[in-house]
Protein backbone atom coordinates (compact mmCIF):
# COMPACT_ATOMS: atom_id res chain seq x y z
CA UNK A 1 0.00 0.00 0.00
CA UNK A 2 1.37 3.46 -1.31
CA UNK A 3 0.47 6.29 0.67
CA UNK A 4 2.81 8.66 0.48
CA UNK A 5 4.34 8.46 -3.25
CA UNK A 6 7.27 11.04 -3.37
CA UNK A 7 9.17 13.75 -0.87
CA UNK A 8 11.53 16.67 -2.36
CA UNK A 9 13.53 17.99 0.39
CA UNK A 10 14.63 21.92 -0.18
CA UNK A 11 17.77 22.09 -2.94
CA UNK A 12 20.46 24.17 -2.67
CA UNK A 13 18.62 26.60 -4.69
CA UNK A 14 15.43 26.99 -2.61
CA UNK A 15 17.07 27.72 0.89
CA UNK A 16 18.98 30.46 -1.48
CA UNK A 17 15.90 31.71 -2.47
CA UNK A 18 14.48 31.63 1.17
CA UNK A 19 17.22 33.59 2.82
CA UNK A 20 17.56 36.15 -0.04
CA UNK A 21 13.92 37.72 0.97
CA UNK A 22 14.80 40.82 2.31
CA UNK A 23 11.02 41.23 2.99
CA UNK A 24 11.75 38.48 6.13
CA UNK A 25 12.75 40.78 9.24
CA UNK A 26 14.49 37.21 10.59
CA UNK A 27 17.36 37.31 7.58
CA UNK A 28 18.37 40.47 8.74
CA UNK A 29 18.65 39.12 12.62
CA UNK A 30 21.66 37.88 14.00
CA UNK A 31 20.48 36.77 17.47
CA UNK A 32 19.67 32.60 15.76
CA UNK A 33 22.28 30.36 16.20
CA UNK A 34 20.67 27.86 14.85
CA UNK A 35 18.40 28.10 11.41
CA UNK A 36 17.65 24.18 11.60
CA UNK A 37 17.07 22.32 9.52
CA UNK A 38 17.91 24.69 6.78
CA UNK A 39 22.07 24.31 5.89
CA UNK A 40 21.74 20.48 7.02
CA UNK A 41 21.61 19.41 3.21
CA UNK A 42 22.44 22.17 1.70
CA UNK A 43 25.42 20.51 -0.08
CA UNK A 44 24.11 17.04 -0.31
CA UNK A 45 21.64 17.43 -3.49
CA UNK A 46 19.28 15.21 -2.04
CA UNK A 47 16.42 13.77 -5.06
CA UNK A 48 12.91 13.61 -4.83
CA UNK A 49 12.49 10.30 -2.84
CA UNK A 50 10.16 7.67 -4.08
CA UNK A 51 8.77 5.48 -1.66
CA UNK A 52 7.95 1.96 -1.60
CA UNK A 53 5.67 -0.25 0.56
CA UNK A 54 9.07 -0.45 3.00
CA UNK A 55 11.84 2.77 2.43
CA UNK A 56 14.69 2.67 4.31
CA UNK A 57 17.21 5.96 5.21
CA UNK A 58 20.77 4.62 5.90
CA UNK A 59 23.35 6.32 6.95
CA UNK A 60 26.07 6.89 9.51
CA UNK A 61 25.42 9.17 12.62
CA UNK A 62 24.87 12.71 11.01
CA UNK A 63 23.61 11.52 7.81
CA UNK A 64 20.34 13.33 8.94
CA UNK A 65 18.15 9.97 8.61
CA UNK A 66 15.90 11.53 11.31
CA UNK A 67 15.91 14.98 9.90
CA UNK A 68 14.19 13.71 7.46
CA UNK A 69 11.67 11.71 8.91
CA UNK A 70 10.73 14.74 11.59
CA UNK A 71 10.29 16.98 8.40
CA UNK A 72 8.22 14.61 6.92
CA UNK A 73 6.39 13.98 9.78
CA UNK A 74 5.31 17.58 10.57
CA UNK A 75 4.59 18.33 6.74
CA UNK A 76 1.82 15.38 6.19
CA UNK A 77 0.60 16.30 9.59
CA UNK A 78 1.55 12.95 11.39
CA UNK A 79 0.93 12.23 14.93
CA UNK A 80 3.81 11.84 16.86
CA UNK A 81 4.52 11.72 21.16
CA UNK A 82 8.27 12.76 22.47
CA UNK A 83 9.20 16.34 21.39
CA UNK A 84 11.67 16.81 18.94
CA UNK A 85 14.79 19.31 17.60
CA UNK A 86 13.20 22.27 16.02
CA UNK A 87 13.91 26.11 15.67
CA UNK A 88 12.11 28.96 14.61
CA UNK A 89 12.90 27.95 10.67
CA UNK A 90 11.32 24.66 10.92
CA UNK A 91 7.89 25.23 10.00
CA UNK A 92 9.25 27.78 7.01
CA UNK A 93 11.53 24.82 5.86
CA UNK A 94 9.02 22.53 5.89
CA UNK A 95 6.12 24.52 4.09
CA UNK A 96 8.70 24.87 1.33
CA UNK A 97 9.18 21.30 0.71
CA UNK A 98 6.83 19.34 -1.55
CA UNK A 99 5.60 15.54 -1.25
CA UNK A 100 2.91 13.37 -3.38
CA UNK A 101 0.25 11.81 -1.30
CA UNK A 102 -3.02 10.00 -1.42
CA UNK A 103 -5.06 11.00 1.84
CA UNK A 104 -3.13 9.86 5.13
CA UNK A 105 -5.52 7.88 7.30
CA UNK A 106 -5.55 9.28 10.55
CA UNK A 107 -3.88 6.43 12.73
CA UNK A 108 -0.59 7.25 10.75
CA UNK A 109 1.99 8.28 13.00
CA UNK A 110 5.72 8.98 13.64
CA UNK A 111 7.42 6.90 16.20
CA UNK A 112 11.24 7.51 17.90
CA UNK A 113 13.28 5.88 19.82
CA UNK A 114 12.49 8.68 22.53
CA UNK A 115 8.97 7.58 22.12
CA UNK A 116 10.38 3.77 23.31
CA UNK A 117 12.29 5.57 26.23
CA UNK A 118 9.09 7.01 27.42
CA UNK A 119 7.15 3.79 27.45
CA UNK A 120 9.93 1.72 29.08
CA UNK A 121 9.94 4.88 31.82
CA UNK A 122 6.49 4.38 32.00
CA UNK A 123 6.36 0.74 32.68
CA UNK A 124 8.97 1.14 35.05
CA UNK A 125 6.99 3.64 36.87
CA UNK A 126 3.78 1.46 37.06
CA UNK A 127 6.48 -1.49 38.14
CA UNK A 128 7.16 0.58 40.89
CA UNK A 129 3.71 1.69 41.87
CA UNK A 130 2.83 -2.07 41.93
CA UNK A 131 5.45 -3.60 44.09
CA UNK A 132 4.45 -0.98 46.42
CA UNK A 133 0.84 -2.09 46.41
CA UNK A 134 2.08 -6.00 46.90
CA UNK A 135 4.06 -4.89 49.95
CA UNK A 136 0.80 -3.32 51.48
CA UNK A 137 -1.54 -6.49 50.06
CA UNK A 138 0.90 -8.87 51.76
CA UNK A 139 0.56 -6.97 55.00
CA UNK A 140 -3.36 -7.10 54.31
CA UNK A 141 -3.18 -10.55 53.80
CA UNK A 142 -1.89 -11.79 57.30
CA UNK A 143 -3.99 -9.52 59.16
CA UNK A 144 -7.23 -10.54 57.58
CA UNK A 145 -6.05 -14.51 57.34
CA UNK A 146 -6.13 -14.58 61.16
CA UNK A 147 -9.14 -12.23 61.60
CA UNK A 148 -12.65 -12.67 62.14
CA UNK A 149 -14.74 -11.86 58.94
CA UNK A 150 -18.68 -10.89 60.10
CA UNK A 151 -20.67 -9.17 57.27
CA UNK A 152 -22.69 -6.67 58.87
CA UNK A 153 -23.98 -4.38 55.70
CA UNK A 154 -22.90 -4.05 51.93
CA UNK A 155 -20.95 -1.29 52.85
CA UNK A 156 -18.24 -4.11 54.21
CA UNK A 157 -19.06 -6.27 51.04
CA UNK A 158 -15.56 -5.94 49.49
CA UNK A 159 -13.78 -6.38 52.94
CA UNK A 160 -15.78 -9.25 53.61
CA UNK A 161 -14.73 -10.57 50.39
CA UNK A 162 -10.70 -10.06 50.61
CA UNK A 163 -10.96 -11.66 54.16
CA UNK A 164 -12.75 -14.74 52.95
CA UNK A 165 -10.67 -14.71 50.25
CA UNK A 166 -7.57 -14.51 52.55
CA UNK A 167 -8.86 -17.04 54.70
CA UNK A 168 -9.20 -19.51 51.64
CA UNK A 169 -6.51 -18.75 49.15
CA UNK A 170 -2.54 -19.33 49.78
CA UNK A 171 -0.34 -16.41 49.97
CA UNK A 172 0.50 -16.55 46.21
CA UNK A 173 -2.73 -17.24 44.78
CA UNK A 174 -4.33 -14.08 47.15
CA UNK A 175 -1.77 -11.71 45.50
CA UNK A 176 -2.50 -12.92 42.21
CA UNK A 177 -5.78 -12.89 42.35
CA UNK A 178 -5.76 -8.98 43.79
CA UNK A 179 -2.82 -7.86 42.04
CA UNK A 180 -2.18 -7.19 38.22
CA UNK A 181 1.13 -8.69 37.10
CA UNK A 182 4.33 -6.87 37.37
CA UNK A 183 5.31 -5.56 34.03
CA UNK A 184 9.08 -6.15 35.26
CA UNK A 185 8.83 -9.80 34.61
CA UNK A 186 9.57 -8.90 31.10
CA UNK A 187 12.73 -7.43 29.50
CA UNK A 188 12.98 -3.52 27.84
CA UNK A 189 13.70 -4.99 24.79
CA UNK A 190 9.94 -7.40 25.08
CA UNK A 191 8.40 -3.93 26.71
CA UNK A 192 9.89 -2.22 23.20
CA UNK A 193 8.77 -4.84 20.88
CA UNK A 194 5.69 -4.77 22.71
CA UNK A 195 5.29 -1.46 22.16
CA UNK A 196 5.83 -1.87 17.94
CA UNK A 197 3.05 -4.45 18.12
CA UNK A 198 0.04 -2.60 20.11
CA UNK A 199 1.24 1.06 18.60
CA UNK A 200 1.45 -0.22 14.73
CA UNK A 201 -2.29 -0.53 13.19
CA UNK A 202 -3.08 -1.77 10.04
CA UNK A 203 -3.64 0.34 6.94
CA UNK A 204 -2.00 3.62 7.87
CA UNK A 205 1.73 5.05 7.29
CA UNK A 206 4.31 4.78 10.23
CA UNK A 207 7.33 6.57 9.75
CA UNK A 208 9.98 4.85 12.42
CA UNK A 209 13.01 6.15 13.77
CA UNK A 210 16.07 4.23 14.18
CA UNK A 211 13.08 1.66 16.08
CA UNK A 212 16.05 -1.19 16.62
CA UNK A 213 17.38 0.96 20.18
CA UNK A 214 16.42 -1.03 22.85
CA UNK A 215 16.16 -4.68 21.11
CA UNK A 216 18.86 -7.69 20.88
CA UNK A 217 19.73 -9.31 17.53
CA UNK A 218 17.27 -11.57 18.30
CA UNK A 219 14.13 -8.87 19.36
CA UNK A 220 15.39 -7.05 16.43
CA UNK A 221 14.55 -10.01 13.91
CA UNK A 222 11.03 -10.43 15.72
CA UNK A 223 10.66 -7.03 14.64
CA UNK A 224 11.65 -7.29 11.31
CA UNK A 225 9.45 -9.87 10.74
CA UNK A 226 6.44 -8.09 12.43
CA UNK A 227 7.11 -5.23 10.29
CA UNK A 228 7.56 -7.21 6.69
CA UNK A 229 4.11 -8.92 7.89
CA UNK A 230 2.57 -5.10 8.72
CA UNK A 231 3.66 -4.14 4.67
CA UNK A 232 2.55 -7.34 3.30
CA UNK A 233 -0.71 -8.58 4.42
CA UNK A 234 -1.80 -5.67 6.73
CA UNK A 235 -1.80 -2.36 4.39
CA UNK A 236 0.75 -0.38 6.30
CA UNK A 237 3.31 1.79 4.76
CA UNK A 238 6.78 1.96 5.91
CA UNK A 239 9.42 4.08 6.08
CA UNK A 240 12.59 3.94 8.57
CA UNK A 241 15.64 5.03 9.84
CA UNK A 242 18.27 2.88 10.66
CA UNK A 243 21.58 1.18 10.04
CA UNK A 244 20.52 -1.99 11.69
CA UNK A 245 22.03 -5.18 9.71
CA UNK A 246 18.70 -7.14 10.36
CA UNK A 247 16.34 -4.34 9.35
CA UNK A 248 17.80 -3.37 6.38
CA UNK A 249 17.76 -6.71 5.03
CA UNK A 250 13.62 -6.26 5.27
CA UNK A 251 12.57 -8.16 2.57
CA UNK A 252 11.59 -5.78 -0.41
CA UNK A 253 13.10 -2.57 0.91
CA UNK A 254 14.05 0.14 -0.87
CA UNK A 255 17.09 2.18 0.42
CA UNK A 256 18.43 5.15 0.47
CA UNK A 257 22.12 5.27 0.89
CA UNK A 258 22.60 9.10 2.94
CA UNK A 259 26.23 8.61 2.92
CA UNK A 260 26.22 8.99 -0.75
CA UNK A 261 26.12 11.89 -2.49
CA UNK A 262 23.73 12.77 -3.68
CA UNK A 263 21.74 9.68 -2.07
CA UNK A 264 20.87 6.67 -3.86
CA UNK A 265 19.01 3.43 -3.62
CA UNK A 266 21.61 0.45 -3.41
CA UNK A 267 21.49 -3.48 -2.02
CA UNK A 268 21.47 -3.55 1.87
CA UNK A 269 24.77 -6.09 1.55
CA UNK A 270 26.48 -3.38 -0.47
CA UNK A 271 25.83 -0.46 2.50
CA UNK A 272 29.31 0.01 4.75
CA UNK A 273 27.66 -0.90 7.93
CA UNK A 274 26.67 -3.78 6.75
CA UNK A 275 30.30 -5.05 5.79
CA UNK A 276 32.01 -3.76 8.26
CA UNK A 277 30.11 -6.87 10.19
CA UNK A 278 30.22 -8.92 7.65
CA UNK A 279 34.05 -8.52 7.77
CA UNK A 280 33.91 -8.36 11.60
CA UNK A 281 32.92 -12.14 12.06
CA UNK A 282 35.07 -13.36 8.97
CA UNK A 283 38.07 -12.41 10.77
CA UNK A 284 37.38 -14.22 14.01
CA UNK A 285 35.75 -16.98 11.66
CA UNK A 286 38.11 -19.47 13.11
CA UNK A 287 36.55 -18.77 16.55
CA UNK A 288 33.39 -20.22 15.54
CA UNK A 289 35.09 -23.23 14.90
CA UNK A 290 36.82 -23.92 18.09
CA UNK A 291 33.72 -23.86 20.23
Amino acid sequence: MLYLRSFQMLTRQDEEGFFSNAADPRNRRTCYTTKYPFHVFRYRQLPAFTFEPVTIFYGGNGSGKSTILNVMADALGLRRGAVYNRSDFFGDYVSLCRSEHGAIPPESRIITSDDVFDHLLDVRCINAGIDTARARLLDQYVTDRHGKNILRSLDDYESWRRRADAQSMSQSRFLREHLMENVEERSNGESALDFFTQSIRENALYLLDEPENSLSAAMQLKLKGFLEDSARFFGCQLVLATHSPFLLSMEGAKIYDLDQTPPRPRPWTELENVRVWRDFFRERETDFRST
